[in-house]
């Protein structure tokens, strides 16, 4: 029997999953931040060996007896940084046949049924990475650098949208919006002029957490709210014009998977980014990841060991949810 280790490492979580070649997950782990920005290349390889080990542990095995490794790990952003990353592995025990991705790019693996296409992540950052249909070929954006680049649409460049439209009623340049009195209410300002005023001199901490407070305004209907909504949606979806452009994929089926809590805000967010994705690309699916993106790593891994996962996906999903949910139960 063939073994194959997937990783997921985020900048608040990392999971380990094990999987055979049937698709059949046999053991999985949990750790710590798994990008090097956070803990450095040292604590990478500390978090790696971490759950690898307890993922393996769990599975009846050892690092010796996997057959193909996948990873994405977050702030892998740029070649230059890939033999610091394959370094790191090495040091954690990652020796065999491996794929390393940023971990937006495991979306495509996890929830594109031919495993390619484009994955759009958004939840505190955004980021956009693309698979050519051939596999040989990736598009990317420059990797959520917020506005100097043209990615802002993570959950704070949103808040800082729903403040502008506050201000824009502040100084009469737009309409009033019920997300001045939420705004108000939360930060406990006197009134409209103390709110702003209070923002410029850093009175008020407008934390990302208010994010949740901007979509339940918009879903109150608020006209201002859902024009964020809708401006994020174009945001993201224009991110994806691009790695389309770049992989040519126009005339192309394929999906799009959405990956990150902003998706979940409002609807408009998906309604605007399948607009405006399918002005450049009219048969892309937009797909909303359901499954754990660590389902990506081990399709990576079987990739990597020259494995065809398409036979032992719907297994490996099926198989890991039941894994998740038996580790649920028993924390």
């Amino acid at each position: 029997m063939k073994y194959f280790l997937g990783i997921d490492g985020g900048g608040t979580k990392t999971h380990a999953l094990v999987a055979d070649e049937t698709g059949q997950a046999v053991g999985f782990a949990r750790g710590g931040t798994g990008t090097w920005e956070a803990v450095g290349y040292d604590g990478l390889t500390e978090v790696l060996r971490d759950v690898s080990t307890r993922a393996l542990d769990m599975a009846g095995l050892h690092m010796e007896q996997v057959t193909g490794t996948g990873l994405g790990l977050a702030g892998y952003d740029w070649p230059s940084q890939k033999q610091d990353h394959l370094d790191a592995l090495a040091n954690a025990g990652l020796r065999q046949p491996l794929q390393l991705v940023n971990d937006v790019a495991l979306g495509i693996s996890a929830g594109a049924e031919e495993g390619w296409g484009i994955s759009i992540g958004s939840g505190t950052g955004c980021n956009c990475r693309g698979r050519s249909k051939d596999g040989r070929r990736e598009g990317r954006v420059v990797g959520g650098a917020s506005h100097w680049s043209g990615e802002a649409a993570g959950g704070f460049e949103i808040l800082l949208r729903a403040m502008r439209a506050v201000t824009f009623e502040w100084a009469k340049r737009g309409p009033s919006t019920a997300l001045t009195p939420a705004f108000i209410e939360h930060t406990g300002a006197k009134d409209l002029d103390d709110l702003v005023e209070g923002a410029y001199v850093g009175r008020f901490d407008f934390d990302p957490s208010l994010i949740m407070l901007i979509f339940e305004v918009a879903r109150a209907g608020d006209p201002q709210a859902v024009e964020v909504m809708r401006w994020a949606g174009q945001e993201l979806g224009g991110m994806a014009v691009g790695v389309i452009n770049q992989l040519d994929l126009q005339k192309e089926n394929f999906d799009v998977i959405l990956i990150g809590s902003i998706f979940d805000g409002h609807p408009a967010i998906q309604e605007s980014a399948g607009e405006t994705v399918h002005q450049a690309a009219p048969g892309a699916r937009l797909v909303r990841l359901n499954v754990p993106p660590v389902v990506g790593g081990v399709v990576l891994g079987m990739e990597a060991a020259g494995v065809d996962f398409r036979a032992p996906r719907p297994r490996l999903i099926e198989s890991t949810e039941a894994i998740l949910k038996q580790e649920k139960e028993l924390a």
